[in-house]
């Protein structure tokens, strides 16, 4: 089974998602979170950094990521891990393939001309912002890590 990852991020108001626009198939054209294919042997929430990273410039030091959910396609052979953050801070976005743009949480994640994942975003978006992000920040500064995941292959 492999792995990939993307990354569900809210700007400092938690009132806008970022998303990229694809650019190749699967999904040409339509908007989806930022991530990539988590590598042999990679520390799974390092290598959502490190997506997030290549994808967009936002770093380590404007944001902390946290476990969301999995989504585990048996058919497809992988499964899809999702992290939620919230930037510390406004960022210059650095396109590496994909355009980026920011959407507010209104928008309708649900549709298929619009967002990929065969309306899995909408779920993924509602699931996101249910998730205690102010409270598990706190926690992360006073203590040990919270959701980090472990290493598996």
């Amino acid at each position: 089974m492999k792995y990939l990852n993307c990354s569900v991020v809210f700007d400092p108001s938690k009132n806008m998602l970022l998303f990229c626009k694809r650019t190749k198939d699967p999904y040409k054209g339509l908007y989806n979170f930022v991530g990539g294919k988590v590598e042999r042997g990679e520390n799974h929430l390092d290598a959502a950094y490190r997506e997030l990273q290549e994808e967009s410039g936002i770093g380590k030091e404007d944001i902390c990521l946290f476990r969301l959910m999995d989504l585990v396609y048996y058919a497809q052979g992988f499964i899809l891990e999702i992290y939620v953050g919230m930037l510390r801070r406004d960022v210059t976005l650095v396109e590496e393939i994909n355009p980026l743009v920011w959407l507010p949480v209104t928008e309708n994640f649900a549709d298929p001309d619009r967002f990929a994942g065969d309306q899995n975003i909408a779920h993924i978006v509602n699931m996101a912002l249910k998730f205690p992000l102010e409270e598990s920040i706190q926690k992360s500064i006073s203590g040990p890590p919270v959701n980090v995941p472990e290493n598996r292959q």
